[in-house]
């Protein structure tokens, strides 16, 4: 058995694609804030149903698969988020809507996610490690 073809592992790698992709996002909208009518983005916040939907190609977790090769799981795609306009601020007398404090709590929150996302990776490639003897 691959790692990649994990599901555990196929959703972490999903969620750290889309706050990386939301990271870049949050970058942009910095870099213009001082730039006349640039409207603040955001990327549309994933569900568990969405994410299951890149993963796997469908919406059902596998569980009641008898047979490894039954499923045919599709690497984890880094692309393809949806953008949407960031509606937390109001517009400047230029037309920008970008607030520098909520885009730097946006960025903290995003890093502070990752940072779980890849501490949970981490913790189930050590868990398989140890299941197969190499502590």
């Amino acid at each position: 058995m691959q790692i990649a073809n994990i599901p555990l592992l196929g959703l972490l790698r999903e969620r750290m694609s889309w706050l990386n992709a939301r990271q870049d996002t949050l970058s942009q909208n910095v870099a213009n804030a001082d730039s006349p009518g640039y409207l603040a983005r955001d990327l549309k916040p994933m569900n568990f149903e969405d994410m299951m939907k890149r993963v796997n190609g469908s919406d059902s977790a596998g569980l009641t698969t008898t047979n490894a090769r039954h499923i045919n799981i599709a690497p984890a795609q880094t692309d393809g988020f949806t953008g949407v306009d960031s509606p937390d601020t109001e517009a400047s007398i230029t037309g920008n809507t970008v607030s520098l404090e909520a885009e730097m709590i946006k960025v903290a929150d995003t890093q502070a996610q990752f940072q779980a996302a890849t501490n949970l990776y981490g913790k189930a490639l050590s868990m398989m490690r140890t299941a197969i003897g190499n502590p």
